[in-house]
C-alpha cells in the first residue's frame, strides 16, 4: 500500500511503478535510514510531539528490522518504492498506530538527505583508512629503495637521475592531498539536514541540535531549503574519488611501462598479473590496466551526477534520486582500486640493476655537466651549448658522457679537467642537489623523517 495513496484516485501501473522504484539500489541505506530514523524517534519523544513510550518502541523495533534486514528476514517490495517507505511499512505492519507516528515532523526529503550524508560520512572513513594504509606502503617502499637509482622522465624521455624512493614519495605527496581531500569534503558535508521538512522546516517544536548530537554531525544546516536541494556535497565527494583515481591511474601507467620486456623495471606479482588465452610467454599486469579503465567510469560519475543537478530548480526534485548509483559506484570502484594497488605494488618485485643501467645510459647527467662548466666562469647559456654538442657526439659514437676521453672533454672547452669524472658520475649527480625536497640522498632521507614526523 502506497503511503501517500490519499491524494490518488487511481493507482499507478506496474510499469510506473517499476520506472519510478529506487529499492533495488538505495537499500544499501538501510543501516543509515534506521539509525536517522531512531534519533528522529527519540527527538519526538524527548519533544512531548509523540507519547514517549511509543517512541522507545519505534526504537526498539527498528533495531529489530536492521537486525532482520542483516539475516534476510525482510523482503524490500517495489510497491513501496524506497528504503524510506519499505522500513516504514515494516514497522507498521510491527507496531501499527505507532510505526504511523515515526513520520511526523519529516518529508522522504529530508530523511534521503540525512541518510546519504551518514552514508558518505562512513565511506570518507573507510577511504581514508585504505589511503593510509596506501601511504604507509610507500613509505615502506620508499625506505627500501633510498639507494635505487632510476632515470627521471619529462616527456617520457630520460632527463636526470633520481632515486625510486624519490620516485615513490612524489606519489605520496598526490595520496596525501587525496586524503586531505576527503577530509576538507567531510567538514563540509558535517551538517545535519534532518528536521527541514519539504523544503520549508515544519510546525513542529522540533529540536534539531538534538538530533546533530544524536547523529554525529557537527551543526545544522541554516536554510532548510537549501538542506533538501543541493547535493553539491555528493559532486565533491566524486571529485574526490575522480581525482585519487586520476593519481592512481598514472601510477599505474608507469607500473604497466615498468613491466614491459622494454623496461623491465618491475616485476608484478604473480598473484596480480594474467595471462593469454593464445600466447603462453604472456604475463598481463591486468590489475594496473583495469585501476586505469575505472578511472575513466568514476569520471563518468562524475559527469552523471552534475548534469543531473545542472537544470533543477529549487527545492527537492525526483531526479535527485538518480544522485546515488554514481556516488554508490564511485565509492566502491576507489576502495576497491586502492586496495588492490596497495597489495600490488607491495608484493612486486624492483629490478635495481636495470633501472641504475637505464639511468647511466640516457645522458642524464647532462645538466650535472653544463653546472660543472657554470661553476668554471662560463654562462649557463654557453654551457647548455657546449654540452649538447657532446651529447650529439656521443650519440654518433655510441658512448655515454663518462666515457669520453679528458682529451675529448677538451675538444670541446678548455674549462674541462679531470674532476668532470667524479662531478658527472650518476651517484654524484643525485648527492649534488641541494635544493630543498630535491632527489639527493640526504633530502630523500629527511623527506621520509619529516613524513614520520607528521604521523
Amino acid at each position: 500500500m502506497k503511503l501517500w495513496k490519499g491524494r490518488f484516485s487511481k493507482a499507478a501501473t506496474s510499469s510506473a511503478d517499476e520506472f519510478n522504484a529506487s529499492i533495488e539500489f538505495d537499500q544499501r541505506l538501510y543501516k543509515d535510514d534506521i539509525k536517522g530514523s531512531m534519533a528522529h524517534a527519540a527527538m519526538l519523544g524527548k519533544q512531548g510531539i509523540i507519547p514517549a513510550d511509543e517512541a522507545e518502541l519505534i526504537r526498539k523495533t527498528l533495531k529489530e528490522i536492521e537486525a532482520d534486514i542483516e539475516a534476510g528476514k525482510v523482503e524490500f517490495t517495489i510497491e513501496s518504492e524506497d528504503i524510506h517507505m519499505n522500513i516504514e511499512s515494516v514497522l507498521t505492519e510491527r507496531i501499527g498506530d505507532a510505526g504511523k507516528r515515526l513520520h511526523t515532523a519529516r518529508s522522504r526529503n529530508d530523511q534521503v538527505a540525512v541518510d546519504i550524508r551518514l552514508y558518505l560520512k562512513d565511506e570518507i572513513a573507510a577511504i581514508d583508512g585504505l589511503l593510509r594504509k596506501l601511504m604507509d606502503t610507500l613509505v615502506e617502499l620508499a625506505e627500501q629503495h633510498q639507494d635505487t637509482v632510476m632515470p627521471g622522465y619529462t616527456h617520457l624521455q630520460r632527463a636526470q637521475p633520481v632515486t625510486l624512493a624519490y620516485h615513490l614519495l612524489a606519489y605520496y605527496q598526490m595520496f596525501n592531498r587525496d586524503k586531505s581531500r576527503f577530509t576538507d569534503c567531510l567538514e563540509r558535508m558535517d551538517f545535519l539536514p534532518l528536521g527541514s521538512g519539504a523544503l520549508a522546516g515544519t510546525t513542529y517544536d522540533t529540536d534539531r541540535d538534538f538530533l546533530a548530537q544524536e547523529l554525529g554531525f557537527k551543526g545544522v544546516c541554516p536554510n532548510a531549503m537549501d538542506a533538501v536541494a543541493d547535493r553539491d556535497f555528493a559532486v565533491e565527494f566524486i571529485s574526490c574519488c575522480s581525482i585519487t583515481m586520476m593519481h592512481l591511474s598514472r601510477f599505474c601507467e608507469e607500473l604497466i611501462q615498468w613491466s614491459s620486456i622494454e623496461f623491465s623495471f618491475v616485476e608484478i606479482d604473480d598473484a596480480y598479473s594474467t595471462g593469454s588465452s593464445i600466447m603462453p610467454q604472456k604475463k598481463n599486469p591486468d590489475m594496473a590496466e583495469l585501476i586505469r579503465g575505472k578511472t575513466g567510469r568514476v569520471y563518468g560519475d562524475l559527469m552523471s551526477l552534475l548534469t543531473i543537478i545542472k537544470g533543477l530548480p529549487l527545492a527537492y526534485n525526483k531526479d535527485l534520486q538518480e544522485d546515488k548509483l554514481p556516488v554508490f559506484d564511485a565509492g566502491d570502484t576507489l576502495k576497491a582500486s586502492v586496495n588492490i594497488f596497495t597489495e600490488m605494488i607491495a608484493t612486486m618485485k624492483v629490478n635495481t640493476q636495470n633501472m641504475e643501467r637505464a639511468a647511466k645510459y640516457g645522458y642524464m647527467n647532462a645538466t650535472d655537466a653544463a653546472d660543472y662548466l657554470v661553476t668554471k666562469g662560463l654562462p649557463f647559456r654557453d654551457c647548455h651549448e657546449i654540452i649538447g654538442r657532446i651529447v650529439l657526439y656521443c650519440i654518433g659514437k655510441g658512448i655515454a658522457i663518462d666515457e669520453m676521453s679528458i682529451e675529448e672533454f677538451k675538444g670541446f672547452s678548455d674549462k674541462f679537467e679531470e674532476d668532470i669524472y667524479e662531478k658527472i658520475a650518476i651517484r654524484s649527480c643525485i648527492k649534488a642537489k641541494k635544493s630543498k625536497g630535491s632527489t639527493s640522498f640526504e633530502s630523500v632521507k629527511q623527506q621520509l623523517a619529516d613524513i614520520k614526523k607528521e604521523k
